[in-house]
């Protein structure tokens, strides 16, 4: 896929819209769910409260039905219930299983939602990890070779220490839902974001809309600034939730095939034509590293990717033209 300047080019991670003017018509809301902040700015020449309240209504809606901690939430009773006897899940739901389940195919398991059977055992908010012993008994239960799609959107796990998470397809599918929202009422002008997965449609009235990479090691700095329109685009960083560990970052990037966090990249972001997708990708390549992931994305048509390592060293897929505005960040 070839980029012009003028049109869609990169994004990133923790998405911040710059230089945006000031104008009636110009409005934004922001909120919490899903576990991070949503934000979207757009163009209409009506008061947009009542489109507000329709994303946010949505959102809460997914986040009902695909949170592991919403203890009455559709992936959290698959989770109790579905090693026992198969378990119906709404059409929705199960479309989501299919399209991990083609991810963990294309990435040869890179892509597992069942991470979750050793991901669960860690507390980032109290800084806890597991022991040895306890993260090598979880690791034997990961694998989606696990989960059985059977017919009538019911599923089934054939091992009940098995368990599944959504996070790394989830936000984007919301973001999708959401840009499906906004274009149904008629908006042509809009940037959705969702921690770090976004959609921009349309353009800033005229220019594109310009966005930055936030810094993988300062929290308030802009690894690089670019211009996008109609782009879907997910940042996956180890700087998004993680603590510090007898000197190593413990992060939520898990590979399936240790229960440990992936050490080679700190930030992947992709773009591509939704969200789903870019949300799925940025993992991958995420876990895959630089040399498979980046082989990965140069396969994928309409699919764009910027890596950067823990050195600090800046790698684009094949599609892209260094950025004329790029700081590539200091490692620690």
């Amino acid at each position: 896929m070839a980029f012009r300047p003028s049109a869609r080019l990169l994004a990133g991670s923790l998405l911040v819209a710059l230089c945006m003017p000031v104008f009636a018509q110009w409005q934004q809301h922001q909120w919490d769910i899903m576990g991070t902040r949503a934000s979207v700015t757009l163009w209409s020449p009506t008061p947009a409260a009542p489109l507000f309240r329709t994303l946010e209504n949505e959102m809460a809606r997914l986040n009902q039905l695909l949170s592991p901690w919403v203890e009455d939430s559709e992936l959290a009773q698959l989770n109790r219930l579905a090693a026992s006897k198969p378990q119906t899940i709404s059409a929705e739901f199960y479309r989501l299983l299919e399209r991990s389940a083609h991810y963990y195919q294309l990435t040869d398991g890179a892509f597992d939602i069942t991470f979750a059977s050793a991901g669960h055992l860690y507390d980032y908010r109290k800084g806890k990890a597991p022991d040895a012993q306890a993260l090598k008994r979880a690791t034997r239960h990961i694998g989606a070779s696990r989960i059985a799609l059977l017919d009538n959107h019911q599923v089934r796990f054939s091992d009940p220490g098995t368990r599944i998470d959504l996070g790394g397809i989830a936000k984007g599918y919301a973001i999708d839902r959401g840009i499906a929202l906004l274009k149904a009422a008629g908006v042509e002008h809009a940037w959705l974001s969702l921690g770090g997965d976004s959609y921009v449609l349309g353009d800033h009235r005229g220019r594109p809309w310009e966005v930055g990479i936030q810094h993988p090691r300062d929290r308030s700095g802009i690894a690089m600034r670019l211009p996008i329109s109609d782009v879907a685009m997910s940042t996956s960083g180890d700087y998004q939730r993680y603590f510090i560990q007898d000197g190593e970052r413990i992060h939520h990037i898990i590979s399936p095939k240790t229960g440990k966090s992936v050490g080679e990249l700190v930030s992947v972001t992709v773009l591509c034509d939704n969200s789903v997708d870019a949300d799925a990708l940025s993992t991958s390549v995420f876990i895959l590293g630089k040399e498979k992931g980046l082989a990965l994305i140069d396969r994928l048509p309409n699919t764009s990717a910027i890596l950067i390592d823990q050195h600090g060293k800046v790698s684009y897929s094949n599609d892209l033209a260094a950025p004329a505005t790029a700081t590539p960040p200091s490692s620690d």
